[in-house]
Formats: C-alpha cells, sequence, structure tokens
C-alpha cells in the first residue's frame, strides 16, 4: 500500500502473545492486531477493512455497493469455512498439548475445507479476482488463506487439498502478489516490551499461525 507502518513479530511458540505487555493491547492474546494511533484493532478482516477504508485511494475495496457486499460475503466466507478448518488441524497436530489433540478432529476438518474449497472453486470458475476486474482486500485474505495448505502441510496435515488449491488459487495467489504490494512483506522486528503506540504498527506472527 506504499504507507510507512512497524511490523512486530509475535512469537506464539513462545508465548509472546500472553506477555503482559501484549495483554494489554488484545486481552484475548490472539493476532494479528493492529494499532493505528488510538485505533486498535483485532479480527483480521476488520484489519483489511479499515484499512482499504482509511486509504481509499489504493482502490482496496469496491465503490459499487454489490460488489463490495459480494467482497465481504467472501471475506466471511474465507475466515469461517476454510480457514476454521485449517486451525482445528493446526491446534490438532501442533498447537495443542498431546494429550489433548483428537486424531478424529483431523479427517473431519479435512472434509470441511475440501467441501468449501470445491465451493468456492465453482465460484472462482473464469474469475481473476474475487470481485470486479482488479484485486481487492478480499484477494489477499483468500490467497493468503489458501496458501496455508500449501505451504504447511506439514503442520496442518491437509495434503488432500494441494489439487484443489493448484486448480483454484495458484494462479490467483501469483495474480495478487504481483498486482499490489502485500503488508505482510516488509521487513519483520521482534516484539518489544512495551505497548504498541504510534502509527501504524502491525503485530503478526511467527512460529505457528
Amino acid at each position: 500500500m506504499d504507507v510507512d507502518f512497524e511490523a512486530i513479530t509475535v512469537n506464539l511458540l513462545a508465548g509472546e502473545h500472553r506477555s503482559p505487555a501484549f495483554l494489554k493491547i488484545n486481552p484475548a492474546g490472539k493476532l494479528p492486531v493492529l494499532v493505528d494511533g488510538e485505533v486498535v484493532l483485532t479480527e483480521s478482516v476488520a484489519i483489511v477493512l479499515y484499512l482499504a477504508e482509511k486509504y481509499r485511494d489504493q482502490r482496496l475495496i469496491p465503490i459499487d455497493a454489490q460488489q463490495r457486499a459480494q467482497m465481504i460475503r467472501w471475506l466471511l466466507f474465507t475466515t469461517t469455512e476454510l480457514e476454521q478448518p485449517l486451525w482445528r488441524i493446526a491446534r490438532h497436530t501442533s498447537l495443542y498439548p498431546e494429550n489433548k489433540r483428537l486424531p478424529g478432529e483431523l479427517a473431519l476438518a479435512r472434509d470441511d475445507f475440501v467441501a468449501m474449497a470445491k465451493v468456492l472453486e465453482e465460484y472462482m470458475s473464469g474469475r481473476k479476482f474475487v470481485v470486479g476486474n482488479s484485486a481487492t482486500v478480499g484477494d489477499f485474505v483468500l490467497a493468503y488463506t489458501l496458501d496455508w495448505p500449501s505451504s504447511r502441510t506439514g503442520s496442518t496435515g491437509c495434503r488432500g487439498s494441494r489439487l484443489i488449491w493448484k486448480r483454484c488459487t495458484r494462479g490467483h495467489v501469483r495474480q495478487c502478489a504481483s498486482t499490489r504490494p502485500s503488508p505482510a512483506s516488509s521487513a519483520e522486528q521482534p516484539l518489544r516490551q512495551r505497548v504498541l503506540n504510534g502509527s501504524p504498527v502491525l503485530a503478526q506472527h511467527t512460529g505457528a499461525r
């Protein structure tokens, strides 16, 4: 977006999201978090919509009401129907202590993900972007989420979804990456033991999602 910001890496495996400094920002102890002056936002969809609204000159959010509604629809679909099964897999393969992992959850979550990926695949057939003729924040959230089972098969166990991902999104991910710069590609800095302030600060994750 060509906007100056500070990226701070938060290592979940090291428990940095449970530090007093971080919990002052987000008592839920989850990521990502955006601090922009007096504005503190959690939840990735809220963050991307806020940034798209604030920097409208970047044209990352549709002006047309119908396209805007469709973009929000697929943002919510991505986070509820696609991301949640991946989280379930990650929790029961690496995030939960071994005595709390449920092997049966893996197959169920994989089935849920593949079923919803097929819905997306049908919708994206013949399309380059989620809505309209250019990339929006909906494309970036979708591309990032769908890159998860491909790039992290060791931690998610989603190898069964690779064929759908290749057919449906590989070109889409490349198209988004080449069309707009992604803030997540900027250099990351270690977590500092302080309450984040200033503008804008994006707390991201490392180690595990």
